[in-house]
């Protein structure tokens, strides 16, 4: 029996492991998560925490870079979204343009540019843009930014150019292949891609291709990619009309597959809004997603998706 002195006492204890940031789990539990479906929801930060947090008192970082990846360390999010392309003398770095003008105080086609070059730049302050103050910061490799996250986050790698082969090897190389996501896009008639050189090393998302993704492609895409003898661990659904979310979804549960969907921009789920609506109702919107089964959310609103989730996994117990 509890007596009412500790009550209280307990009471606070339980909602402080409740509420607890998902940053003391590390990229281990975060897999585990993934792949489990009763894993609850993801956080994945595009492009990393690069946007303010004024509720937890943080600014803004760059994009992509080494600061956009502890700051979602720090606040809990599970999985950052980063963006792989190839210098001109064949190093990785971290950048989603083909140039670096927009997220730098430099100019030039990255694949025209020497890594030298490119680390003399300055990243500019969140999304950068003209407007933007160049900061301290300077542009990332796969290397740095893989060391970085050990321990602390799962990476979701976007690869930008036709360089697959060189970004798994980076990966294997650093003894990420735990640690990490990769995707590319597969249509109705790919064959299964998990089972396939590079995929077949590390963790593997799909992202399903189609011209009419309400005639029911999107949903025979998943079944296509899950029948292989390597099971995808994700699929990231493509832009789809809201009255086909059920039926990708449900094609994904069934093979055991996690649903991920981006609420980046006017949002990926045609009708159901993106960031902006789901800061203003995020019920609305993230809730609306989880409660359809989609448990990986993908967003730049990463402050405003984290408080939200913790209200609505309080519901849910």
């Amino acid at each position: 029996m509890i007596r009412p002195f500790f009550a209280p006492l307990l009471a606070g204890i339980v909602l402080a492991c409740v509420a607890a940031p998902a940053a003391q789990a590390g990229p281990t539990d975060t897999m585990r998560r993934i792949a489990d479906p009763d894993g609850g929801i993801i956080a994945i930060a595009h492009r990393g925490c690069h946007a303010a947090a004024p509720r937890r008192g943080l600014g803004t970082v760059p994009e992509n870079s080494r600061a956009a990846l502890l700051r979602c360390a720090e606040l809990g999010v599970e999985v950052m979204e980063t963006d792989v392309r190839r210098t001109r003398d064949g190093y990785l770095v971290m950048v989603h343009d083909d140039s670096v003008d927009r997220t730098t105080d430099g100019t030039g086609r990255v694949a025209d540019l020497t890594l030298a070059q490119i680390r003399a730049l300055r990243l500019r302050d969140d999304e950068g843009g003209a407007g933007a103050a160049p900061t301290g910061e300077r542009v990332p490799t796969l290397d740095e930014l893989l060391a970085l996250a050990r321990g602390r986050i799962v990476l979701n790698l976007d690869v930008k150019d036709a360089i697959y082969g060189e970004v798994v090897d980076g990966v294997v190389r650093a003894g990420a292949t735990d640690r990490v996501i990769v995707k590319t896009f597969a249509g109705i008639g790919s064959p299964p891609l998990a089972a396939m050189s590079p995929y077949d090393r590390v963790p593997f998302a799909p992202i399903p291709i189609t011209g009419d993704p309400a005639a029911g492609d999107v949903p025979a895409i998943i079944r296509r990619q899950a029948a292989g003898r390597r099971r995808p661990i994700a699929v990231e659904l493509p832009r789809l009309p809201l009255a086909s979310l059920p039926a990708s979804v449900a094609a994904a549960r069934q093979a055991g597959i996690a649903v991920w969907v981006n609420t980046l921009f006017e949002g990926f789920v045609v009708g159901l809004g993106g960031d902006t609506a789901a800061t203003r109702d995020p019920d609305a919107v993230w809730g609306r997603l989880a409660n359809d089964g989609v448990r990986l959310i993908q967003t730049d609103a990463v402050e405003a998706l984290l408080d939200w989730r913790q209200t609505y996994g309080r519901a849910r117990r």
